[in-house]
């Protein structure tokens, strides 16, 4: 009877512990043009539907198109007195990544990021870029990367990209969210 009770006991506690999860919310979102000839940042926001629901939204003009060559330097920060850098420091080329992507031949925490904005933003196709650029981020991607595909600790984070065309920097983005 003892061994039933406590073999309960320890079902009732790990069910607890599924039930337990992660929630991602936004806190900020920078976005800065180094170079406004060539892309004007005209739309960078966090939005709110309501209590539960918001999004990152940046819309970005571009002047000199097309773009062919893109590369992007992406970082995880965590903060412990400041951002530290956490984990994931990657500068990779952007137009060789999403002509690979489908092959296999890409790089796994790449394509981890991606999964960010691949189904919410116009740029998911390969280069050239001739049109302006839209991202619409919701807190449920956010959400669900953060703590279900690839959970990480609770804490205060920031994702940086600086983004180049053409070898010179044009763009930096920060996105600010807290895990809890």
């Amino acid at each position: 009877m003892w061994k039933l009770a406590c073999l309960f006991k320890t079902f009732i506690f790990l069910y607890m512990i599924q039930e337990i999860s992660s929630h991602f919310e936004f806190t900020n979102f920078k976005c800065k043009s180094d170079d406004e000839k060539f892309a004007e940042i005209e739309i960078c926001q966090l939005k709110s539907i309501n209590r539960t629901y918001k999004y990152a939204y940046l819309k970005v003009k571009l002047h000199q198109t097309p773009i062919t060559k893109v590369k992007v330097n992406l970082a995880l920060f965590k903060r412990f007195n400041g951002y530290r850098p956490f984990m994931y420091n990657i500068t990779f080329d952007a137009c060789r990544f999403l002509k690979n992507i489908y092959t296999g031949s890409t790089d796994l925490i790449i394509k981890y990021f991606y999964q960010f904005i691949a189904t919410t933003s116009n740029m998911n196709h390969t280069c050239p870029y001739d049109h302006d650029i839209i991202v619409v981020l919701p807190i449920n991607v956010m959400d669900n990367q953060f703590s279900k595909v690839l959970p990480f600790p609770e804490g205060d984070y920031m994702v940086g990209t600086h983004w180049f065309a053409n070898d010179i920097r044009r763009a930096a983005l920060k996105l600010y969210g807290t895990l809890s």
